[in-house]
């Protein structure tokens, strides 16, 4: 059978503890709500990363499912507009909120307690393309968190499961929709737990996040999720960011800042 890359360490998991006969327990339950538009590229993502979660939970008696209200969610996955992600973080202050819509600085600089940007930030784009020019000034180029003719680190396949399944090309919405949900039933994995205040602590301090960019990806200070970009020039992937020459290819924190403003929350 072949496993996506990203559940490897959940079949490793589950045969290392059928190896050593360990008693089946109930299944731990794992209900997340989607916040958002119906039918938009971010809840499709989120769906392909629910399809992938089932899969893993198979394995590691952990069942899932994205039909949760806010009220009864371990996690929220948001797709609102800043506004509305604000007052849904607002309202729900002991649950992770991970935001798949808004690309808002303002955002990152409060610093709410229980929100996790995965879709880049306006200014990480910034950078990005700054970085770009710098070494190749006469281009025009943009970043984005996602683009469908990326191959490497098995991209290349959850490109295919992604169009296979919607019909469509995975965009920056359906990629930070997805990673949102596959970053959760890692943690989930990981920590045998599903408990909000459980998934708050591990989401700040101990998540490594592959997200098929090749790199082990964590949440900065200030809530966003550090991450590569891609760069692209009349629809065309041309490169990534951190820009070799540039900047140390190693340096995500070159994309964007990492800590909060003064006096924010």
């Amino acid at each position: 059978m072949n496993l996506p890359r990203a559940l490897s360490f959940a079949t490793l998991a589950a045969l290392g503890l059928m190896a050593k006969g360990v008693v089946a327990q109930a299944a731990l339950e794992v209900p997340l709500a989607f916040v958002g538009e119906a039918g938009s590229s971010a809840q499709f993502g989120a769906r392909q990363g629910l399809d992938e979660a089932i899969m893993q939970g198979e394995f590691l008696g952990q069942q899932y499912r994205l039909d949760a209200t806010p009220d009864t969610a371990v996690a929220i996955i948001s797709a609102l507009p800043a506004a509305g992600l604000a007052e849904l973080a607002r309202q729900h202050p002991n649950t992770p909120v991970l935001n798949v819509g808004a690309a808002d600085d303002d955002l990152r600089d409060q610093c709410t307690a229980n929100v996790f940007h995965v879709l880049p930030s306006a200014r990480m784009a910034h950078d990005a393309t700054a970085q770009w020019q710098q070494a190749h000034p006469d281009s025009q180029v943009s970043a984005q968190a996602w683009h469908p003719e990326f191959e490497k680190y098995a991209a290349a396949q959850l490109n295919k499961r992604y169009t296979a399944q919607f019909k469509l090309p995975m965009d920056d919405h359906a990629w930070a929709g997805w990673a949102a949900v596959k970053l959760l039933s890692d943690t989930v994995a990981r920590e045998q737990s599903a408990a909000p205040a459980v998934l708050l602590e591990a989401l700040r301090e101990r998540l490594a996040f592959d997200g098929q960019k090749g790199v082990d990806m964590s949440f900065r200070p200030n809530g966003q999720l550090r991450q590569p970009l891609l760069l692209v020039e009349a629809g065309r992937l041309v490169g990534e960011a951190p820009v070799r020459g540039v900047v140390d290819i190693e340096d995500l924190d070159s994309l964007g800042p990492s800590r909060c403003e003064a006096g924010a929350k």
